[in-house]
């Protein structure tokens, strides 16, 4: 099946960046940190309720994202009736400071800056962008964090910063990100047409959003033409 290309010439390309850019490996801290406490034929079950109790806690108003990973923490281990560490927040969020790019992203990522200007929108504070951000290899126009927003995705004040900042439209973007809850699927609702979900298999392929997905962003550079 040939790729489809686009039809014009976006002002920015933006991403996500936790587990779209840089590797997001939680769930082996989540082990670490809950031990022998949950039977290993219900471990699947209680990752994805973390992941969901992750996406809930940054749907209110923003606080640090260190204190965001401790809360919904604690909240999945009370369901569970676990006791959850003291220290867990600190530990994801040495743990996302620590990680890498993807392998599959520096080269194609630094081949599309050249052609287009680059801008991140991510989930996270200043502190994590200033240290994952550089590790990426690719000059970026503007790099916007929640704690800069006052709001986490998929709050549309996140992206409705991310508007402002640069002064542009919902057309003037094509955006990619793995995640289609806190991005795709609320950027859709705002009038952005030009998305992309990078499969990392995070989420399932939902239809109703026209999303395009992608396998690398080498596939999305050559739509870009480049």
């Amino acid at each position: 099946m040939p790729i489809p290309s686009f039809q014009f010439r976006p002002k920015y390309v933006s991403f996500d960046c936790y587990g779209t850019l840089i590797e997001y490996p939680i769930t082996p801290i989540t082990r670490e940190l809950v031990g022998d406490q949950i039977p290993a034929e219900q471990w699947d079950q209680f990752v994805r309720e973390f992941r969901g109790y992750r996406y809930d806690q940054v749907r209110g108003a923003y606080y640090a994202y260190e204190q965001v990973l401790q809360d919904s923490f604690e909240r999945v281990c009370r369901k569970w009736g676990i006791k959850a560490a003291p220290e867990a927040g600190k530990r994801f969020a040495d743990g996302v400071r620590s990680w890498a790019p993807h392998a599959d992203i520096p080269e194609p990522l630094k081949k599309m800056g050249e052609n287009y200007k680059l801008v991140i929108l991510s989930n996270a504070d200043d502190s994590f962008l200033e240290e994952s951000v550089p590790r990426l290899g690719a000059d970026f126009h503007a790099v916007f964090t929640a704690e800069q927003a006052g709001y986490y995705k998929p709050r549309y004040a996140a992206f409705e910063y991310m508007l402002d900042q640069l002064d542009a439209s919902p057309e003037d973007f094509v955006h990619v990100s793995s995640h289609t809850r806190y991005d795709l699927m609320p950027m859709h609702d705002m009038g952005f047409r030009n998305l992309i979900l990078l499969d990392r298999g995070y989420d399932p392929v939902t239809h109703g959003y026209d999303y395009v997905p992608v396998k690398s962003l080498d596939e999305l550079n050559q739509m870009l033409g480049i």
